[in-house]
């Protein structure tokens, strides 16, 4: 499975993940997905209910990136995935 990197917006209400797209058919160019969500409930206690997809090429993926980054979005991890155990 692709690694995924997780943005968060300054107030925790909307997330995007990006994802390397590995079923990726081109030759040429990689793809990655910018999933969107937004969050329903505590932070972290519940998944976001993710609400769209789009397919950039890994370079325009990179420049989306830092665009959100410049506004204010902040890394985090995937925290509201169930641990084993």
């Amino acid at each position: 499975m692709a690694r995924s990197y997780w943005l968060v917006n300054s107030n925790r209400s909307r997330v995007k993940r990006f994802i390397e797209n590995t079923n990726n058919k081109d030759q040429f160019f990689n793809y990655m997905f910018i999933d969107s969500g937004k969050v329903t409930s505590t932070w972290g206690k519940e998944p976001p209910l993710m609400t769209t997809r789009e397919e950039l090429k890994r370079e325009e993926a990179r420049e989306e990136w830092e665009k959100l980054i410049a506004q204010g979005w902040r890394r985090t991890e995937e925290i509201w995935i169930k641990k084993k155990g």
